[in-house]
């Protein structure tokens, strides 16, 4: 089952898309003679799941097998949109950190069948979702029992010097516009320990002692993000976290390769159930 949601967001100050796979009954329940299998009071593991840069909350849906990925395994799977906001409060704009964090759970958890449980919410994401999924876990590591990141990793000081070098100059009226993170973040000189810096917020569960997630980090050998995905693997290791390295030879940044991820961190990985969570 696919939802398409339309609502008003306070943090975004306008209407926005939000996309959510709800498992429902399926040809495996009528060969396994399942019966009874919508309860009242039943609910689902979640897996929010972050789109990259230029995409939306529909690419996931597009371009991957998502749907029956999240069937089969009786997972729900909640994808926002972020456009290239690069799931960070702007600074006079929409705020859509606190969208992601604190509005679009709230809501979903009201009006869906999802369990609100540490152990029952992942969260994941693709190259700036990625960044998205590492960020936003490790500023709330008591919301989720693990992450999945894919091309990527949470920006650093030492990526967004890389990133602002890469970025392409052109005076070109019709060329596709790129974000610029010194829009969204500001002076990046100031970025090291400011309250966009991940890795601080790393440090800081950690010596806080705070429950930590799993996470799960993969790349292409041949995706340029390569570097940048080690460095959030390396980093995380150093600290004491829990986590886990794949890098597959032969891809590159492409949805063979994530759509293939996806598969296996839902059917392998993350700490899923494969069952619905029905009342006692």
């Amino acid at each position: 089952m696919v939802l398409k949601m339309n609502f008003l967001s306070k943090h975004l100050g306008m209407q926005t898309n939000v996309t959510v796979c709800l498992p429902s009954f399926s040809f495996a329940d009528v060969m396994e003679k399942r019966e009874n299998v919508y309860v009242k009071g039943m609910r689902y593991q979640t897996l929010y799941l972050l789109h990259g840069g230029s995409g939306d909350d529909s690419d996931y849906v597009n371009f991957s097998n998502i749907v029956r990925y999240a069937d089969d395994h009786k997972l729900a799977v909640v994808m926002p949109c972020d456009f290239n906001a690069d799931y960070t409060d702007a600074p006079k704009g929409p705020r859509y950190l606190r969208y992601v964090t604190e509005e679009l759970p709230a809501m979903v958890q009201a009006v869906l069948p999802l369990s609100d449980k540490r152990e029952d919410n992942f969260i994941g994401g693709l190259s700036m979702g990625a960044h998205g999924a590492m960020k936003i876990s490790l500023l709330y590591p008591e919301r989720f029992a693990a992450v999945l990141v894919m091309s990527g990793a949470a920006r650093s000081a030492e990526t967004m010097d890389l990133m602002r070098q890469a970025r392409p100059q052109s005076n070109d009226p019709d060329a596709m516009p790129m974000p610029d993170m010194a829009d969204i973040y500001g002076d990046l000189s100031q970025f090291r320990g400011s309250k966009h810096d991940a890795y601080a917020a790393a440090e800081q569960a950690v010596a806080a002692g705070k429950l930590l997630p799993e996470y799960f980090f993969a790349c292409g050998s041949d995706d340029f993000a390569l570097p940048r995905c080690k460095f959030g693997y390396e980093a995380l290791t150093k600290l004491g976290f829990q986590t886990h390295f794949l890098e597959v030879p032969g891809y590159k940044h492409e949805w063979d390769f994530w759509d293939m991820i996806l598969r296996k961190a839902i059917a392998e990985w993350l700490p899923i159930r494969h069952q619905v969570i029905y009342p006692d």
